[in-house]
């Protein structure tokens, strides 16, 4: 049996994982699969939530302990979720057997007009400055999605962003988390597997290439997808988690190819 624990990005919950829990379980037979909610997001809106990544560590890992899910856990983290997984693989290795790492973006390895593309600026100031509940979900799910309009998945996160709001200061403080955040110049001493989508809107998908090869990390990079993978091309990523923990070499190997579904 393995834990596997999956970390969310900025302003999402665990209900925005959709039926992905379901995928990987469904390719990972013995897995036991946690979907905690980061502070100032979902069931934790109410909390305050961090402005440093190390805090958002100590917060899930205080989380789990009080569930009885002891280590080790296998991280499956998307965007600031990635940066939770290797700052908590960078403070506490003995705790994870790995981490898969779903279009992420750090520093030193990627500068800051890719980590959140440039194009964004506006929209997401705008946003930040005035926008209302369904702006930010509708501006969300174009910069996430490459599939199109959806007019039931809109529907379902205007309902979670009804019930469990994440407030305009809560917000601030996670995206000033991620942007003062800095990784470790060494690779954490914990297997590694770095997924991408070549149709992401959000942040560069080469950030996700040069993290892998900046820590000799295998790395596949779907040819469609944005940046919500798990929602582009769920089947897919649960595929690629079993067939890395299939093959004993692919940890320290590195191959930053393109895969199709």
């Amino acid at each position: 049996m393995s834990n596997w624990v999956l970390l969310r990005g900025l302003m999402r919950e665990q209900r925005h994982w959709g039926g992905f829990p379901a995928l990987l379980a469904q390719a990972l037979p013995d897995a036991v699969v946690a979907t905690p909610d980061l502070p100032g997001n979902g069931t934790r809106h109410r909390l305050r939530s961090a402005t440093r990544v190390a805090d958002m560590v100590e917060f899930c890992r205080a989380e789990l302990r009080g569930r009885g899910l002891a280590p080790p856990y296998h991280l499956l983290a998307l965007s600031l979720g990635g940066m939770v997984a290797v700052e908590w693989a960078a403070r506490h290795p003995g705790e994870l057997a790995g981490c898969v790492l779903l279009n992420t973006s750090m520093r030193p390895f990627s500068p800051f007009h890719q980590r959140l593309r440039w194009q964004n600026y506006g929209a997401i100031a705008a946003l930040l400055l005035r926008g209302g509940a369904r702006r930010q979900e509708e501006l969300i799910l174009r910069l996430t999605s490459r599939d199109g309009p959806r007019a039931e998945l809109l529907a379902q996160w205007l309902d979670y962003q009804r019930e469990f709001p994440v407030g305009r200061a809560n917000a601030l403080r996670q995206l000033l988390s991620a942007a003062r955040y800095t990784a470790p110049a060494a690779r954490p001493a914990v297997p590694l597997l770095v997924l991408a989508g070549a149709g992401d809107r959000l942040v560069d998908p080469r950030c996700s290439q040069r993290l892998a090869a900046a820590w000799r990390a295998p790395c596949r990079i779907h040819p469609d997808a944005g940046h919500d993978l798990p929602l582009d091309a769920g089947a897919w990523v649960a595929q690629q988690v079993a067939d890395w923990l299939a093959r004993p070499a692919a940890p320290t190997g590195l191959d930053a190819g393109l895969a199709g579904d």
